[in-house]
């Protein structure tokens, strides 16, 4: 048996969440030829946890993991002779905090030979991290797309994403639109991006509607983002009389609804006092808005 030493083995490990997962960073230094790397897992940090079953070994023919942990734990690097130790544990729980231990087998001239290391703690806190939700300036008529990205960047099992919205003191409901399943991305050996994008063609009625994207993990771990939806109109109107007896005042107005109020009018209000048979003709109105625009025309007789 050889001891481990700070020399002998290297890990370090940062506090996880619910729902994510944990890397346990590890490599170590032998005398001997490593066959088999094996994790337990106890509740306080004492030797004897050896003897329960363990919740990793990378002996695949081995039968005795705690069924808790198979297939949720596994090596970053699959060849034990390169004397890597890494793990990476998927879809966490808070159940999983603990004292983590190493122990490497191994033999060298025909004996055989083990030793364990120092153990490494993990904490596993409630998940807080909530998803991103990216929204497109939203033109009435024109299609957009929104996209809703998964908290954290290792979860093991890919989390269920879902779409909903609603009107200020209504109940949710599901979204009508476009919305893709769950689309993950290899960011890279350990990390993952999980996002969903909904695409719609916005209206006036979708203005000031609260959306939401909740992500659900592994063991029940929900989190949600919401934004509430700013559609701009683009169709200006001109309000008034657009026929007046002579002598009258000729009154018009020109408007645009936008949320937020970013269109510029070119001529907002237009007004003729005692109207004359020089004022019939065509009355343009001009709004501008992220470099487009827009006239409206309308006949006085």
């Amino acid at each position: 048996m050889f001891p481990a030493s700070n020399q002998d083995v290297g890990f370090h490990l940062d506090n996880s969440e619910a729902g994510l997962c944990a890397v346990i960073p590890c490599s170590f230094k032998s005398e001997f030829e490593p066959k088999a790397i094996i994790w337990f897992k106890c509740e306080k940090p004492q030797y004897r946890c050896t003897h329960s079953d363990p919740v990793f070994h990378s002996d695949k023919s081995n039968t005795d993991v705690q069924p808790g942990f198979k297939g949720r734990v596994s090596l970053l690097e699959p060849d034990v002779t390169n004397r890597n130790c890494s793990i990476i544990i998927n879809d966490l729980s808070k159940s999983d905090s603990g004292y983590y231990l190493l122990k490497v087998e191994g033999d060298r001239s025909g004996d055989k030979y083990y030793y364990t290391v120092l153990y490494t703690n993990l904490s596993v806190k409630d998940l807080h991290q909530k998803p991103e939700v990216k929204i497109s300036p939203l033109i009435e008529g024109q299609q957009v797309t929104l996209s809703c990205t998964a908290p954290g960047f290792c979860s093991g099992s890919p989390p269920k994403i879902t779409w909903m919205w609603r009107r200020k003191g209504e109940e949710d409901s599901y979204i009508q639109g476009n919305i893709t399943a769950s689309k993950t991305e290899n960011l890279t050996a350990v990390t993952k991006s999980h996002s969903s994008t909904l695409t719609f063609k916005p209206s006036v009625e979708n203005h000031n509607t609260i959306i939401t994207c909740q992500v659900s993990f592994t063991g029940n771990e929900t989190r949600k983002r919401t934004a509430t939806l700013n559609v701009n109109c683009k169709n200006p109107q001109i309000f008034g009389e657009t026929s007046v007896k002579e002598g009258d005042d000729l009154n018009l107005t020109c408007s645009v609804d936008s949320f937020p109020p970013s269109w510029k009018l070119g001529n907002g209000s237009f007004s003729i006092t005692n109207e004359s048979a020089e004022g019939s003709g065509l009355y343009i109105c001009t709004v501008e808005h992220l470099m487009e625009e827009i006239n409206v025309t309308l006949t006085c007789e």
